[in-house]
């Protein structure tokens, strides 16, 4: 099939598998490689070792395929429903994982048959599909692909989806038609997304320090959370849509129609005390297949007790009291953090019985401080 034919069959069978967005760019040296160096000998990543283990494999995409010789960036709508209310002993999910099922499971479902339709159509050609697990710049890429530009929140933005949309790759060592970059930056001079953060994530447009911000602090920091960084979490008990919700490109951005996005009756708020009482297995049974599973069950509870520190419910207490004894020192210690913040005899006497019998020295260094400011 001559070039430009193949480029649009695949284009077109993308959107035919549920992509809303598909365009091909060269796999070639990176320029981002550069500004993601600087970032990291910035201290940004925090704890996400795995970028700065994989610096190197950033600069060229055929890191992810050998041979490579062109990309297809594509797509995925995944904005459904408005964010509900969030009442007393209730938590914040970001809008992407309100759903029954990870997004990378759904993806791949979709990636795997347009590899196929492309061998089909080009017997013998290598093709991998990769969503956000490679070491691939898909941003970069994808305004190469003409799919949109970055946003002063670093976002990926789009006239018509906004940044609501998870972005997704396809791989080849077939030539293909090439789209245009997309060169303009629509963004002009609104500054919403930068003075929307409530834990100051961004030291200037276009540059975020993840160690700042929410998203990074309940999902991938695997340690106590900062206490400067806590009351800035305030309702998020996972992920963070801040400087989403307020970015005008988002306002008008269609639903999508993907039933696995849906959002569930539970997800869309939370209730949090209900997760103190689910063990190992239990929540493995409930989240396994969704984005939070990778918080984990130690993550989710400890990000549950700052929302409940927070927000204090006094319908909560009992729960907070519970994980007092968790198993987990990361759940004991941010269970002590949240009743601190409670004026309640209860809060207090449970502190006081767990001081005496806690070994790990920071979870009662967390009780010694509540106590202290009491």
């Amino acid at each position: 099939m001559p070039t430009p034919s193949l480029t649009d069959a695949i284009k077109r069978e993308a959107i035919r598998l549920g992509f809303a967005l598909a365009g091909a760019c060269p796999a070639a040296p990176l320029a981002g490689a550069d500004r993601l160096r600087e970032w990291l000998a910035s201290g940004y990543a925090g704890q996400m070792h795995y970028l700065p283990e994989r610096e190197e494999a950033y600069a060229h995409p055929r890191s992810v395929l050998d041979g490579v010789r062109s990309i297809v960036v594509l797509a995925m709508n995944y904005r459904t429903a408005e964010p509900a209310g969030v009442g007393p002993g209730q938590g914040r999910v970001s809008r992407y994982a309100w759903g029954n099922a990870d997004y990378h499971d759904v993806i791949h479902d979709r990636l795997r048959p347009l590899c196929d339709f492309v061998r089909q159509q080009s017997p013998g050609a290598k093709v991998r599909g990769v969503v956000d697990t490679a070491p691939l710049m898909e941003r970069e890429l994808a305004q190469t692909a003409g799919l949109g530009w970055v946003g002063k929140n670093t976002l990926l933005l789009n006239r018509h989806l906004g940044s609501w949309f998870f972005l997704a790759a396809l791989l080849t060592d077939l030539e293909l038609d090439y789209d245009n970059p997309h060169e303009q930056d629509h963004c002009g001079t609104c500054r919403a997304c930068l003075d929307a953060c409530p834990t100051d994530a961004f030291p200037q447009a276009y540059v975020l320090d993840a160690t700042r911000c929410i998203s990074y602090l309940t999902i991938e920091l695997r340690d106590h959370i900062p206490s400067e960084r806590r009351e800035g979490m305030g309702e998020w008990l996972f992920g963070c849509d801040i400087c989403q919700d307020v970015c005008p490109w988002n306002h008008r951005a269609p639903e999508t129609d993907e039933p696995a996005y849906a959002p569930l009756p539970d997800r869309n708020p939370i209730e949090l005390a209900a997760l103190f009482a689910l063990d190992e297995e239990s929540f493995r049974e409930r989240f396994r297949h969704t984005p939070l599973w990778r918080a984990r069950r130690r993550g989710i509870l400890r990000n549950a007790a700052i929302v409940l520190g927070n927000r204090p419910d006094a319908g909560c207490v009992d729960a907070l009291i519970g994980g007092l004894g968790d198993n987990e020192p990361l759940v004991r210690a941010a269970c002590a953090w949240a009743l601190a913040r409670y004026d309640d005899d209860r809060a207090r006497e449970a502190l006081g019985r767990r001081l005496s019998d806690e070994s790990d020295p920071d979870v009662r260094s967390e009780i010694e401080r509540a106590t202290c400011q009491r």
